[in-house]
């Protein structure tokens, strides 16, 4: 209660217009109809410094709360002031905390109406049972994958499977767990006959990056959008006249911002389970439609790859009687 009126901003140009005392004209109003606003809050964490982060940390902390307290008692409970509370509803694409708390409150009824009793953001505890924690993981898992598909932009996705299907090479780039979603979307564009490659070192991804010439397609792949090897690899295959893709979670991260096409995905954290990892089913989700988009695309070649693989490998399936085929 009584920081200083502008103590806290995000680098967006919603958040900086607040800073200044301009009027505001919300750009993502569409987006406030269609996207979760928790994702939203989530999306823009990164960027909300002081007491803006203040408040969204406890509107993610506890959502059911957030949507039943008045603007006085959010403001309270995250040690800012009901002026900065209205300032974060307004650099979210809401005209005020009354939209907001409608907002929260019709997701966290969505989320009971599902059946999800679970409480998501619960900690796991050492002596909870394995149905327990079973119930929460789907739980987290379901809510990001809706989550993932209401931010998604199908356009974003039409753009990137049209760039890859006739693309000469596509380089696939990530770090760490990123790394391993990267090579799950290598073994699928190889099969369907798309020249692939997922490189995780990064003097090898650096050498093919710097080969790629235009019409080639280099995808990153960073939950934060902020691993800076990634961003090297991209912005390398970028100078070399490649088609850059950034699948994030952050649409304003260094990774996006460098990208041609940004494919966005929601989380869902769980304990042992941070945005990270959480993150991992998601990408998955994005880069199977994606995929599957391109095999539409080119249906002819992947059909007749898919048959001449099934063949090749069919000798090393056993048969039902246990000797090889």
């Amino acid at each position: 209660m009584g920081e200083p009126e502008m103590d806290g901003t995000a680098s967006t140009a919603v958040v900086d217009s607040l800073v200044r005392g301009e009027p505001v004209v919300p750009t993502v109003e569409s987006a406030a109809d269609q996207v979760s606003v928790l994702v939203r809050v989530r999306s823009l964490l990164p960027e909300f410094t002081g007491a803006l982060r203040r408040v969204a940390e406890q509107v993610l902390t506890d959502p059911a709360a957030a949507s039943r307290a008045t603007i006085v008692e959010l403001a309270e409970r995250s040690g800012t002031s009901p002026a900065t509370v209205t300032r974060f509803c307004r650099a979210l694409g809401f005209d005020g905390y009354a939209d907001l708390r409608l907002g929260i409150a019709a997701e966290t009824g969505r989320a009971r109406s599902a059946g999800w009793t679970v409480d998501i953001g619960r900690e796991i505890q050492p002596s909870d049972p394995l149905s327990r924690v079973l119930g929460q993981i789907m739980a987290a898992d379901t809510q990001a994958m809706h989550d993932t598909a209401a931010l998604l932009d199908l356009a974003e996705v039409e753009r990137a499977a049209v760039a890859i299907a006739a693309a000469p090479r596509v380089n696939i780039f990530g770090a760490s767990g990123s790394a391993l979603v990267g090579e799950e979307m290598q073994f699928s564009l190889h099969r369907i006959g798309v020249p692939a490659w997922a490189w995780t070192d990064v003097h090898n991804g650096l050498a093919s990056a710097a080969l790629s010439r235009p019409g080639d397609v280099a995808l990153g792949i960073s939950h934060s959008g902020q691993t800076g090897e990634t961003i090297e690899l991209l912005a390398e295959a970028s100078s070399r006249g490649a088609t850059t893709i950034a699948l994030t979670s952050f649409p304003r991260s260094p990774l996006a911002e460098l990208a041609d096409i940004v494919l966005l995905t929601a989380t869902q954290a769980t304990t042992f389970r941070p945005d990270a990892l959480s993150a991992r089913h998601p990408q998955l989700v994005v880069l199977d439609l994606l995929y599957v988009a391109v095999a539409q695309r080119t249906h002819e070649r992947s059909h007749a790859a898919f048959q001449r693989t099934a063949q090749a490998v069919h000798g090393h399936k056993a048969a039902k009687d246990g000797s090889p085929t």
